[in-house]
């Protein structure tokens, strides 16, 4: 994995992927979403069908499936909950999913030693995901990535329910929502990957040359043909190509996504599925034995 010359190729800016790149989403969304649905099934009576159908709805409607009132609007639970919200009502099963979330979300191994050798040698890495701006958020405070990225590029939050103020609700005190250190941007609305456009107005405050910046992402339709279409360097994701096939059923079955989104996505996606230039089978921490990682000042 070397120039023409033998050597490394250099990169002074590394662009990766957060979920399925940095850590297992499928797995943690899998794990806390069927807990949040055991959770209900127990405490309602409702079957699980019902609640599964009825999430959907609220998911597209909200553009989401991580949609953080979604017990509130579930129009089965509205009618059992009587004087309380369903949040009020249901408050053990959302426990149940929080609790999932916290146990199931961590990093692949080596993502903290490669962003830390990363950090240390002067070579900002940023983040771009799909995911909504809270949970993004949740989960680089919780696995501590806050300052290890440099920033992180996001779709704004989801729209709450109308006459509600989510900060209003919150338990705990400031300094446990936000990023202390990681700079958080939101994409235009309605941008979603693989737009060029996006990661060169992720590239443009940074003035590496392409040549000399990197993109790791597991999909290779979108991160992978995104890198490509710029023309920076890519790396597959491979190790982060999820197999679990129940949590793609679920996924399927109360995902936000419409018959028209799917149709527009495929439209948007290369018609032949890129080559990546480079693939990453173990893990992360494989960028190290790859690239020679150089800061732009000491790559001049």
């Amino acid at each position: 994995m070397t120039n023409e010359d033998g050597n490394k190729p250099r990169v002074a800016l590394l662009v990766t992927d957060l979920d399925n790149t940095l850590w297992d989403w499928f797995h943690a969304w899998h794990a806390s979403f069927g807990a949040l649905l055991d959770g209900l099934v127990a405490a309602s009576g409702v079957e699980r069908s019902v609640l599964e159908e009825e999430a959907r709805a609220i998911h597209r409607r909200r553009g989401t499936t991580e949609y953080s009132w979604l017990v509130d609007e579930l129009p089965c639970l509205q009618e059992l909950s009587g004087k309380v919200t369903p949040r009020e009502a249901f408050d053990d099963a959302l426990h149940q999913q929080n609790s999932a979330r916290l146990k199931e979300t961590f990093l692949y191994p080596g993502v903290v030693e490669t962003l830390t050798a990363l950090h240390n040698a002067g070579v900002p890495v940023v983040g771009y995901t799909e995911s909504p701006r809270f949970w993004t958020e949740w989960r680089l405070r919780t696995l501590k990535l806050d300052g290890l990225l440099e920033a992180v590029w996001s779709p704004r939050d989801h729209d709450s329910p109308k006459g509600l103020d989510p900060v209003s609700l919150r338990r705990y005190s400031a300094e446990n929502y936000g990023l202390a250190e990681t700079k958080h941007e939101n994409v235009a609305d309605g941008a979603v990957k693989p737009n060029p456009e996006v990661l060169r107005e992720i590239l443009a405050p940074y003035g590496v040359p392409y040549s000399e910046v990197a993109y790791i992402g597991d999909s290779l339709h979108k991160d992978i043909a995104m890198a490509q279409d710029v023309g920076v360097i890519d790396a597959h994701a491979k190790y982060g190509v999820s197999h679990e096939k129940p949590a793609y059923e679920q996924l399927r079955r109360v995902s936000h996504w419409t018959e028209a989104d799917i149709e527009r996505e495929k439209l948007s996606l290369p018609k032949v599925t890129p080559v990546p230039s480079y693939s990453l089978a173990k893990g992360f921490h494989e960028l190290l034995e790859i690239f020679d990682f150089q800061s732009v000042r000491a790559a001049r």
